[in-house]
């Protein structure tokens, strides 16, 4: 299993536009993905509803999980789309 802590961009949050895309590169990446807030719950990444239901603000961490062969690319993938979801104002 492998794990990654990931600060959301201050002014963004996993909501409407950014949590779409993080959605799309999960489905993308073909291995199943949790997400949730340290301490708390996961969340199956793959859904939509499960990610916008955690309500996470800019500001706040996640945790992303997997226990996939490729995770660490995998993972580094996802940071990466949570850290520029911000970059567009969306």
């Amino acid at each position: 299993m492998a794990e990654r802590t990931v600060d959301v961009p201050d002014g963004v949050g996993l909501h409407a536009r950014p949590a779409a895309l993080f959605v799309q590169a999960v489905t993308a990446a073909g291995v199943p993905v949790t997400v949730g807030r340290p301490g708390g719950e996961p969340a199956d990444a793959r859904s939509i509803l499960a990610v916008i239901s955690l309500d996470v603000r800019g500001g706040e961490q996640v945790v992303l999980r997997t226990d996939d062969d490729v995770a660490a690319e995998v993972l580094d993938d996802l940071e990466r789309v949570i850290r520029e979801s911000g970059g567009g104002g969306g």
